[in-house]
Parts: C-alpha cells; structure tokens; sequence
C-alpha cells in the first residue's frame, strides 16, 4: 500500500499527512496514510472485551463487598481489569480515527501494563496456599515468595509504562523516539515473562516438594490442623488451584506473545495481525480474570484470605502442626528457621 507521506506533501497548514487526517479521518486520501495501526481495529471485538473486562471488574469488586477478604488480591485485579477496559476503550476511539494518538496512547499504555496488575495478585496467594500445605514443605520461608515477586512485577510494571508512555507520545516519523519506547517495554516484558517463569518454577518446586515429603513422612508431612485438613479437601480450594494455575499459564502465554510481537518493532509482521493480538492478548487475559471470577480466592480458601490469618502470620501467632486450636501451621519466625536449611 503506498503511504502519501514518501510521495506528496501534506495539504497545506498541516506538518505532516498523519496530523491531516487525524483531523480530516473521513477524506479517502487516508485509507492510503499510514497510521498508528497497521490495520483498522474492530470495532466489535474491542467493544465485546471492553464490555467483558468490565463484568469481569464488577465480578471481582462485589466478590470483595460481599466477603470482605482478600483486599491486596482484589485491588491488584480492580486496577487490572479497569486498564484493561480503558485500553480496549483506546481501540474503540482509534476504530474512527487511527491517526489521533489519543486512543491509542491509551491502548499501548494500559493493555501493556495491566497484566502485570494481575500477576500481582496471583504472587499475593501464594504464600497463603503454602501454609494450607505446611511452610516447611517449601524452600523459602513463605514471606519471602511476596518480598521476591512483588518488586520484580513492579519493576516490571514501571518498565512497561514508561516504555508505552515514550512511544505514545512519539510521531511516526520519530523513529528513534519510537524505538527507544518499544526496546524499554519490550525489556520490561522480557523481565515479565523471566519473573513468571522463576515464579512457576517455584510452584512446582513447592508441589515436587510436598508429594516427596508425603511419601518419606506420610500425614506428618502436611499441616494436620482440622482447618487445615478441611481446605485442603474441599473442591473449592482444588479449584481455586486450578484457576491460579491457567490464570498463569494465560499470563505467560500472553506475555511471551507481547515480547515476539515487540521484537521486530512497529513495523513487524505480527503489528499488522490484529486476529493474533485478540487471540493472545485479548482471550488470553480474560480467560485469566474469569477464571478466577469464578473461582475466587476469597470464596475457595477464605481462611487463607481472611485479614485476621495475616496478622496472625505477621505477629508469630501461629502454633505448631498437631496445635488444639485449629490454627494454620507454624509461626513465621519458626518456618524461618525450619526452611534456613531445608532441601528435599
């Protein structure tokens, strides 16, 4: 397709042929200058996922209103969800006008952060579901999975703002400003998709963990609590698992699509493939927030959730496995020192 730009000037009183038609959209002439997108976004698939993002939003906000539990997890998924549907909302404006940089400075910047708002939220429950198991199943004291992940997805995060911030600002014909914004998210998606990987690495090494222990000690090897023996039985909680599980599996799937997407810059192949970006971006994350929509953290393993077992987790409260009083596991300071030379 030829682009104006290398073949006539822009009419005049207007810089650049892009400037031109973001404000003159409907004149033919357009159809043949190039945009922010290489392709026309749908106006019906980016309607459809701002819509679902948004129910998704509701599910998550009237599942804390009614169980009061689980604040860090909901905020994570609140700020999540709603970047989602202001960055889907980006792609409808862009739909009419896909030389205003308004629409799509609001897509580039949130569908590339939030993700990693609902990674967040993922990391936030795994130290929890340690304790439904036994913190000395696991190598590393269980505070330490939320001290670890938290600030390499925040890193991750700030990297993919800024990146996006840069090259939404940034003309077509800047290229260099454009580059420099999409090497920076492209690193922050890159240490994205490492973090998850490092992060699913220590589920399984936790799961491999309990099952060796459960063969060589038997019952002994998980938290006998009756709480305990409760959760760990109940269908909720294997399927509060399951979705944590696809929840990141999707995640990664998404990001490692982002990273291939990225890495042949504005003009690669797969910028131009708007039916991937919804598959891969679009289905992969709201798979991720219904999934835990309706398996929700709060309702599957509400005693993990409950503000009171943190404080309790917090304070050293916490008795030893076989305790009278039903608690969860040991104390902090206790699986601190139980894990300090703890190897399978």
């Amino acid at each position: 397709m030829t682009d104006f730009r290398d073949l006539f000037p822009p009419p005049t009183g207007y810089p650049t042929w892009g400037k031109y038609c973001s404000e003159n959209p409907d004149d033919p002439i357009c159809e043949n200058v190039g945009g922010y997108y290489e392709y026309r976004p749908s106006l019906a698939a980016n309607s459809i996922f701002a819509a679902l993002f948004g129910i998704s939003f509701l599910g998550f906000a009237v599942t804390y209103a009614m169980t009061r539990r689980g604040g860090g997890f909901t905020i994570a998924f609140l700020l999540g969800t709603l970047t989602e549907v202001i960055g889907y909302v980006g792609r409808i404006m862009s739909y009419k006008n896909r030389w205003q940089d308004t629409g799509f400075m609001m897509q580039i910047c949130c569908l590339t952060i939030a993700p990693a708002f609902l990674s967040a939220g993922i990391y936030l429950c795994l130290r929890r579901i340690v304790y439904a198991f036994g913190p000395e199943n696991s190598r590393i004291p269980p505070l330490w999975y939320t001290r670890i992940f938290i600030p390499c997805d925040i890193i991750s995060l700030i990297m993919q703002a800024a990146g996006g911030a840069i090259a939404s600002i940034a003309e077509r014909d800047q290229q260099d400003l454009l580059k420099a914004g999409n090497n920076i998210m492209l690193a922050g998606l890159a240490f994205q998709v490492f973090t998850l990987v490092i992060f699913m690495a220590a589920c399984i090494d936790f799961g491999v963990n309990v099952l060796v222990r459960q063969r060589r000690l038997g019952a002994d090897a998980l938290d006998q609590s009756a709480e305990a023996r409760e959760l760990r039985s109940s269908w909720q909680f294997k399927a509060v698992l399951g979705a944590l599980t696809i929840s990141t599996i999707t995640i990664f799937w998404r990001s490692v699509y982002r990273v291939a997407e990225l890495s042949n810059g504005w003009d690669g192949p797969l910028m131009k493939r708007e039916d991937l970006f919804i598959g891969f971006e679009g289905v992969m994350v709201i798979v991720a927030c219904f999934v835990l929509n309706a398996f929700h953290p709060s309702v599957g393993m509400r005693m993990l959730m409950d503000s009171t077992f943190k404080q309790a987790m917090r304070q050293g409260h916490k008795k030893k496995n076989n305790s009278s009083d039903g608690s969860f596991g040991k104390s902090e300071q206790t699986s601190d020192a139980d894990n300090s030379g703890y190897a399978v």
